[in-house]
């Protein structure tokens, strides 16, 4: 298990995430690419909700493959495209990856993605002891 600290000198984390996660020696990594709001068949969802869900569920099954699971999450990387994305995409977050699954995270608003119907993509690293 990894140790995650919130230090008293730096601000309480804005959501659901830790400021610092300390892996342990010897742990197998596992980076994951972006991931979309694309379901298996190539279909991309609709509202960006839907497209934060599913990009999440796409890490959670790349996580899978790799006999990982949401708890060996280090860091995660989202790029939306509007600010107006945020709330939603925490919801989904919270919805997909709960309350106790906080890794480190980076949120960045980003001018486009790369097609014009992509709202949001989420990129990780995950580790395992």
């Amino acid at each position: 298990m990894y140790e995650s600290k919130n230090p008293d000198t730096v601000h309480a984390p804005l959501g659901t995430y830790s400021h610092t996660i300390e892996v342990p020696p010897d742990s197998r990594w596992l980076v994951i690419s972006g991931q979309l709001g694309i379901d298996s068949d190539g279909r991309v969802a609709g509202d960006i909700a839907a497209q934060s869900e599913m990009a999440l569920r796409n890490v959670i099954a790349c996580l899978r493959a790799n006999d990982m699971d949401k708890q060996d999450l280090v860091k995660t990387t989202t790029y939306v495209t509007d600010s107006r994305h945020v709330s939603p995409f925490r919801d989904a977050r919270r919805k997909v990856f709960g309350d106790h699954c906080t890794p480190t995270s980076t949120l960045v608003i980003v001018d486009a993605l790369a097609g014009p119907d992509l709202l949001v993509e989420v990129e990780a690293w995950a580790a395992k002891a």
